[in-house]
């Protein structure tokens, strides 16, 4: 055509192209919808995190963890309201625990937080952990990713009300936080051995309750005996009342965390990312919830063997 430009013209932009730009430039909309889109594994979800993932590794990530009751969402709200004092960009992502018999979650930690539902510097996610163990749901990787891509300066993560070996949020977060009351009492020892050695910054919350003394005291003689790599702090607070907020974001700025591995934490991630692939690699070839069903049967009435039967369906793969 005459007088058509020699130069190559760029391709026009994709809705995925245009999705993550509207990511990129603070539409929340477009953030919620991609958020909904990952933890549901939708069709675009691995194409939107592709295309995402050089925008992340620079928020900070700030683990929030500790038993039922002991009022992270509450202490979670006064950490965003301090933070946005400082101009900074808020992210949480608040866990809620799936009911086993209706599959339903309350996503109560949302409800806690509306003090915030108008600031435009923060984002708030709740997700339900879907039968996950750990504290965390299943897609809590891929969500902190969108977060991070979106320009999320701090990012919260707070975790399922849990107990001792739910310590998942050690390989998220930079630095964990591990929520403690007065009420609590001995329970600190039949916790040792399990979360308590994931916590970075230990905080007693409802500081104000008799007993609060004790435990800050029962801290600092495990904290004695143990071998950690670097100091961990104690702050009390008071959540309802907004004390001692400022004095845990302090510990929070000044900690320097763990020395998270990233090479260790890809390495498990690669292998969970490969697991899934292959899993849907097997449902393509035909394998079907009622094969299963049917193999289970055979296997729980010595029918058939278990090891035999994994065999013939993992070499599948290779057909």
């Amino acid at each position: 055509m005459i007088g058509a430009s020699t130069h190559p013209q760029p391709a026009p932009p994709t809705d995925l192209d245009a999705w993550t730009t509207s990511i990129r430039n603070g539409d929340r909309r477009a953030l919620a919808r991609a958020l909904t889109e990952v933890e549901n594994r939708g069709p675009r979800a691995d194409g939107l995190l592709r295309a995402l993932f050089s925008f992340t590794g620079k928020a900070r990530r700030l683990g929030v963890t500790g038993a039922p009751g002991a009022g992270k969402s509450t202490l979670v709200s006064g950490l965003c309201t301090c933070l946005r004092q400082s101009g900074e960009q808020v992210a949480v992502v608040a866990v809620d625990p799936t009911s086993p018999f209706t599959g339903g979650s309350i996503l109560g930690d949302r409800v806690r937080m509306q003090s915030h539902h108008n600031d435009p510097g923060v984002f708030i996610r709740s997700m339900a952990t879907r039968g996950s163990l750990g504290g965390l749901a299943p897609a809590t990787d891929d969500v902190m990713l969108v977060l991070e891509a979106a320009g999320y300066e701090q990012i919260v993560i707070e975790t399922v009300g849990v107990g001792q070996a739910e310590v998942e949020v050690a390989k998220l977060a930079s630095v964990v936080s591990l929520v403690l009351t007065p009420s609590m009492g001995d329970d600190v020892q039949t916790l040792k051995a399990g979360i308590m050695e994931i916590a970075d910054v230990f905080v007693i919350n409802k500081a104000d309750l008799p007993g609060a003394d004790r435990l800050q005291t029962e801290l600092e003689g495990m904290l004695s005996l143990a071998e950690t790599q670097s100091p961990v702090a104690i702050v009390r607070t008071v959540a309802t009342e907004g004390k001692g907020i400022e004095e845990w974001l302090q510990a929070l700025r000044t900690h320097s965390g763990r020395e998270r591995n990233q090479t260790l934490y890809w390495e498990g991630r690669l292998f969970d990312m490969i697991r899934r692939r292959l899993m849907e690699k097997l449902m393509v070839s035909g394998l079907s919830q009622d094969e299963i069903q049917h193999s289970a049967a055979e296997i729980a009435a010595r029918r058939a063997n278990p090891y035999e039967v994994a065999d013939e369906i993992v070499a599948r793969l290779g057909n």
